[in-house]
């Protein structure tokens, strides 16, 4: 209805236009070079409004043709994007559906239609990365790590690429383009810790850690060839962690290596208070090659944590080397009664019978030795792999910081195999 309403108020207005010009007074008249005219002016009014919209026409038509080359190109252009945009979720689908071939066709057609852009570009490197192309791939993801929106992910493709092929030290250099294309991310920094890892770069490893610093540390120093940085090393490593084993030796160990020894028993009788092992009694005892002194510098560490297992253990050791088969075997039995029952007790407990010429007692500690419980081993305590050494990082998951000192869980043959040996070689 009000459309009714403006068309009705539209045609009033026309027609009083009309009459009102209709009924102007007065002639117009005009020489145009060899020609006159006279005209009335509602004539005139109307030839002059009729020239106008002609006018108008033909300069609207001449702006349309001269706009038609950029009209088309811009036409050309979105109906590309619009190719193109299909042509990535293809790729797309395909790369999800570990369609290789579909994928590279369908990146290299998102090339061609929207450029090098960084999205066509990562498509690209994928698509030839899952087709197993790397070196195609990584010339891709080169030409995107120079662009200016996606380097990030150019370097985190050539690092990946790297990582495949274990090139170490080109998968190192690709994170490092990588963080400084994006500091501070947690997933690059994680990356860097891992390659650090793999290395054997502890130091840098250390700097992106935030767990198992002990271990990290401990590792460093032993790796550290400048002697002032390596007990700086070795000191941290402490610090964060007394009771670790390997820290402790390797902080006593640079402390001797400096002239400290005084400083390196303090080290160990510190860390003997915590977490006894025998490597930390095998370096406080190395300074002393007479047997009774060792006995003596055992007895000294012994004080340290009395009534452990270790410090019986090493006690009974020394004694054994000294000949002392008595002091050795009131060691062994106080480990025995406090519950003990481990292989590496009944060896001492059989030697300490041998000093003494006790033939039967010799063959009955090793019949016991053949099914005591095993000796403690060093132990990844996330894939539980045994090490044959102590190490920071398990050779097996590639975990750092888990490795412990701890009961061998599995009683098989080959752990049997040492007693079995001793047994064969005593028995004849």
């Amino acid at each position: 209805m009000l459309n009714v309403l403006l068309f009705v108020l539209l045609a009033a207005l026309a027609v009083a236009g009309a009459w009102w010009v209709a009924g102007l007074p007065g002639m117009v008249s005009g020489t145009i070079g060899a020609y006159s005219f006279d005209m009335s002016a509602p004539v005139a009014l109307t030839m002059l409004a009729l020239l106008f919209l002609i006018l108008y026409g033909v300069g609207r038509l001449l702006s349309h043709l001269v706009a038609a080359p950029r009209r088309l190109a811009r036409i050309n252009r979105r109906m590309r994007r619009q190719s193109g945009e299909t042509a990535v979720t293809r790729a797309l689908v395909a790369l999800a559906a570990n369609d290789p071939d579909a994928a590279r066709r369908e990146a290299e057609r998102s090339r061609k239609l929207l450029g090098a852009t960084p999205l066509t570009l990562l498509l690209s490197g994928q698509a030839h990365r899952q087709a197993g192309n790397d070196d195609k791939a990584a010339e891709v993801f080169k030409q995107l790590s120079e662009t200016k929106g996606g380097a990030f992910l150019g370097h985190r493709g050539l690092m990946q690429i790297a990582t495949g092929q274990q090139d170490w030290a080109t998968a190192q250099q690709a994170a490092l383009g990588a963080e400084g294309a994006y500091p501070g991310g947690a997933w690059i920094r994680q990356e860097r810790r891992q390659l650090a890892l793999k290395t054997g770069q502890f130091r840098d490893a250390l700097s992106l850690a935030d767990d198992g610093r002990a271990a990290l540390a401990t590792a460093a120093a032993n790796a550290e060839t400048d002697p002032g940085q390596a007990i700086k090393l070795a000191k941290q490593a402490f610090d964060a962690d007394p009771a670790l084993p390997p820290a402790a030796i390797a902080y006593a160990t640079r402390l001797r290596q400096a002239g400290r020894e005084k400083a390196a028993q303090a080290v160990i009788a510190r860390a003997w208070s915590r977490q006894p092992h025998p490597d930390l009694a095998e370096l406080a005892l190395a300074p002393h090659t007479d047997k009774l002194k060792r006995v003596a510098a055992a007895r000294q560490l012994a004080t340290a944590n009395p009534g452990h297992v270790e410090s019986r253990l090493i006690l009974a050791r020394a004694a054994i080397a000294a000949g002392l088969s008595t002091e050795a075997r009131r060691e062994l039995d106080a480990a025995q009664k406090g519950g003990l029952n481990q292989r590496r007790m009944y060896v001492l407990m059989a030697d300490a019978a041998e000093l003494d010429g006790q033939g039967a007692e010799t063959q009955e500690a090793l019949r016991a030795e053949s099914s005591a419980d095993p000796d403690p081993v060093w132990r990844c305590g996330v894939c539980s792999t045994v090490q044959p050494s102590w190490t920071a990082v398990c050779g097996a998951c590639g975990t750092h910081g888990r490795v412990a000192w701890v009961a061998e869980a599995v009683d098989g043959p080959v752990a049997a195999m040492p007693a079995q040996r001793r047994m064969d070689a005593i028995t004849g």
